[in-house]
């Protein structure tokens, strides 16, 4: 990373880890537990954004080489989520999944704001703008999955546990298992297409990059000093050519 990026790539960064301790407090100050919010994705996908953001802010500051692109892109996508599916299922009041909204403190209301609206744009703007780029390919999109799966999995255990589920798309006491299974293709398959955008993305970013760098004028070199012709020396090399030919 050149110098003139490395401070505002430091400054996003901090804002990021700033933001998902604010959104984490701030909710917990509500009826919910630290340890209750625990089980939800947007917990998990926010501390796991601002803990990449720290250490990319640390190899920022250190000059250290940047997180793995793959590693980026995949917490990148995961904090995507959980802004997309909160703004477009869950508080859209015309989605079938739609959850209602309790009356919140201020406090808490910022904390919510925080973990599914800012946090979300922080690290996407990180990841846009400071990311490596062209390191992305198509089968990561596959890849990125196993974390929303591997989630999917915890939550169904963990329902017949404590009879509770996280949110209403993987309750498989209201849906059933059939049920669920049909909403899980369904929103792995979107997660799936938002993974090969970011790849796309990626590519765009990466070839307009190099478009930019093969625009720039070529940096402009020492003058080689002309040294002046010695009195008579073309005369002198006109009657040699004259001569041999």
């Amino acid at each position: 990373m050149t110098p003139r990026r490395r401070l505002p790539a430091i400054l996003l960064r901090l804002a990021v880890v700033l933001a998902v301790l604010a959104g984490i407090v701030l909710t917990a100050l509500g009826p919910a537990t630290v340890t209750g919010l625990l089980p939800y994705f947007t917990i998990q996908s926010n501390v796991a954004v601002g803990v990449l953001a720290l250490y990319a802010a640390w190899c920022a500051l250190r000059d250290r080489p940047e997180p793995p692109s793959v590693l980026k892109g995949a917490v990148t996508l995961y904090i995507t989520i959980t802004g997309t599916v909160y703004h477009l299922v869950l508080a859209n009041p015309a989605s079938p999944f739609a959850m209602a909204q309790p009356d919140r403190q201020p406090g808490e209301w910022w904390g919510n704001q925080f973990l599914h609206t800012v946090v979300p744009l922080l690290a996407v703007a990180d990841w846009a703008l400071f990311d490596r780029r062209g390191r992305l390919r198509p089968r990561y999109a596959a890849w990125w999955l196993v974390f929303p799966l591997g989630y999917l999995g915890f939550a169904l255990v963990r329902g017949l546990i404590v009879d509770r589920y996280p949110y209403p798309f993987i309750d498989a006491g209201e849906l059933g298992y059939d049920g669920v299974a049909v909403s899980a293709v369904g929103f792995a398959a979107v997660f799936w297409l938002l993974g090969l955008l970011f790849v796309g993305v990626d590519r765009l970013l990466a070839r307009a990059g190099r478009a930019d760098a093969a625009e720039e004028p070529p940096a402009a070199g020492p003058v080689e000093p002309t040294t002046a012709a010695e009195p008579g020396a073309s005369t002198a090399a006109q009657r040699e050519t004259t001569g041999s030919a």
